[in-house]
């Protein structure tokens, strides 16, 4: 399954992935959990913050993260990117068992100059939280019922 975690710059994705990536073992995730990071892919593979960049960062990591999906059946791929264009999120929704994890703050956190224009919000997220209302260690616990409800249906 893939855990798509999206937001705009300082909402807390990459906290809540690496967060979660222990918690998902210990509830018994065993054939591997892997965390794909929009700030790592742009080390790697250095792309503008235009929209043809973004696009080509979300192709990147959605390719990524059906090479695993397919590949280690039972794995759990976390992605934790702004991904801010709808119709490539849907898109990936067609084509493999995603949840979606929207995530909102509510407080200034620094990273404003950050955001990407034109964000297009989830219409119908599997889960949202405005990390300012709530402790990373909820939205944890929400994501791994969450994960266990979606793994034992599909």
């Amino acid at each position: 399954m893939i855990i798509w975690i999206t937001g705009q710059p300082g909402s807390g994705k990459t906290t809540l992935a690496k967060t979660l990536m222990p918690r998902l073992w210990e509830t018994g995730v065993r054939l591997g959990i892997y965390h794909i990071d929009g700030e790592d892919l742009r080390k790697m593979l250095p792309l503008g913050y235009d929209e043809v960049g973004r696009r080509q960062n979300i192709d990147r990591a959605q390719a990524i993260a059906l090479f695993l999906e397919n590949t280690i059946e039972g794995s759990v791929i976390l992605v934790s990117l702004v991904s801010p264009y709808r119709d490539q999120r849907d898109s990936l929704k067609d084509k493999c068992n995603v949840m979606e994890v929207y995530l909102t703050c509510s407080e200034i956190r620094g990273r404003e100059d950050f955001f990407a224009e034109g964000y297009e919000p989830p219409t119908n997220p599997d889960l949202q939280f405005d990390t300012a209302e709530v402790t990373v260690e909820q939205e944890v616990e929400e994501v791994c019922s969450l994960y266990w409800e979606m793994a034992a249906s599909s």
